[in-house]
């Protein structure tokens, strides 16, 4: 189903150059294309919105454009994919044409568009100024695993929650299921306006987690329940997976 208000919905795509584990990380071979090129194919196939991707390297901006995808650069020095999709909205459209923001990371090349397509949901409800996405937990491991971000939410319906919390820790406490947040996000543009504008907050830094600054912030945050986790390439074992996976679904 297409998004009814795709005309006023943009979809940005960070992607920074520099990465330790993977060196030039968005310019990776996939499939014949760079990864952030593969990126940018899932957001337009999700049919959602006009794409646009915001680097910080000619490179980058080069393989992007030819590749016929709108392209912004943007600064370096950035801390955050937030304040680099916010600087790319605020030049690409200073005019406030577009009324939401996805956000959909640059190394999610496998990404399947119904994912993306997901994030907008909640935005059904008019209080919610953010929505996200989230997995339920089945794999014990997972579930006592710092590296792996749970949501703790009260629950609106099956497929959706309200969220309280974010934490790296184990929780909630007790019988019932764990859920794995995934880091793609919608916002309201007037959410991302204000949540780039606070600053980081105290939780966000005990606990390494940006999207804690806007709950701290007395901001609704609503997370969709989706199947799975989108591959992120984070490695050249991700990377190798990420072509694997791409392979087999052109066959």
């Amino acid at each position: 189903m297409r998004n009814p208000e795709s005309d006023k919905t943009l979809v940005l795509i960070p992607a920074r150059l520099a990465s330790t584990r993977l060196p030039g990380k968005p310019l990776a071979d996939i499939g014949g294309a760079p990864m952030i090129v593969q990126v940018a194919r899932r957001a337009k196939e999700a049919d959602i919105g006009r794409v646009l991707v915001a680097v910080d390297d000619q490179s980058v901006f080069d393989a992007v454009r030819s590749a016929g995808f709108d392209v912004v650069m943007t600064r370096v020095d950035h801390q955050s994919g937030s304040d680099r999709i916010h600087e790319a909205l605020l030049s690409a459209d200073p005019d406030g044409r577009f009324d939401y923001i996805i956000n959909v990371q640059g190394d999610l090349p496998t990404i399947e568009p119904e994912t993306i397509l997901a994030s907008f949901r909640p935005m059904q409800e008019p209080s919610v100024d953010i929505a996200t996405l989230a997995v339920d937990i089945h794999d014990e491991d997972d579930k006592k695993n710092p590296n792996i971000v749970k949501v703790i939410g009260s629950p609106l319906s099956a497929e959706r929650l309200r969220a309280l919390y974010f934490t790296r820790a184990t929780a909630p406490y007790g019988e019932g299921p764990l859920y794995h947040h995934i880091g793609l996000y919608t916002y309201r543009r007037r959410a991302l306006e204000r949540f780039v504008a606070l600053g980081p907050s105290v939780l966000e830094l005990r606990e390494r987690l940006e999207q804690l600054r806007a709950l701290e912030a007395g901001m609704r945050i609503d997370v969709e329940i989706v199947d799975s986790v989108p591959l992120g390439v984070d490695t050249p074992a991700d990377l190798d997976k990420a072509r694997a996976i791409l392979a087999s679904r052109s066959l």
